[in-house]
């Protein structure tokens, strides 16, 4: 009976995602470690089986909450797990925008010890090509902001984007 209790709960809780909140709670928790917690509670019932845009941000949330963890060996257990996530995503849906939009804030952000920016030109230049057919105004607006404010694209970059 427990057992169902929590199925139920879960199947609720993945009915209740709302992929505008989420990407909001993804901005707050990079911006702000107090609510990396939060962020990461909110998607520990996503699957892979799930939305391949939850499955990213899910990994983002991993990795952000690694970064709180008490030792390095954990830090990088949980950083290498979220970024398993991230991969799946973009493996499963190559083309797929939003997994590439939080992989690059996962890379651009992530220490060079940890060897993990190998495809920041890949993802912004997908991010520049696609931007004009992004459907979502909730999410051209995210990809936008994080644009302007990012260190990977040019001024010249930024002036086409803030046009659009």
């Amino acid at each position: 009976m427990k057992t169902l209790f929590l199925l139920a709960g879960a199947f609720l809780l993945m009915q209740s995602l709302d992929l505008a909140e989420v990407r909001s709670a993804y901005k707050e928790a990079a911006h702000d470690s107090s609510k990396v917690e939060v962020f990461y509670k909110s998607l520990s019932a996503v699957t892979k089986d799930d939305n391949i845009s939850l499955v990213a941000y899910k990994g983002a949330a991993i990795a952000l909450k690694a970064k709180q963890a008490p030792t390095i060996k954990e830090k990088k257990a949980g950083f290498m797990e979220g970024v398993s996530l991230i991969e799946f995503a973009i493996a499963k849906e190559p083309n797929a925008i939003e997994p590439r939009f939080v992989r690059l804030g996962i890379q651009e952000n992530t220490p060079k010890l940890l060897k993990y920016k190998e495809d920041i030109e890949e993802d912004k230049s997908m991010l520049l090509s696609e931007f004009k057919n992004i459907n979502s105004s909730n999410l051209k607006g995210h990809i936008k902001d994080y644009i302007l404010q990012s260190k990977v694209f040019t001024t010249e970059e930024k002036t086409v984007i803030s046009k659009l």
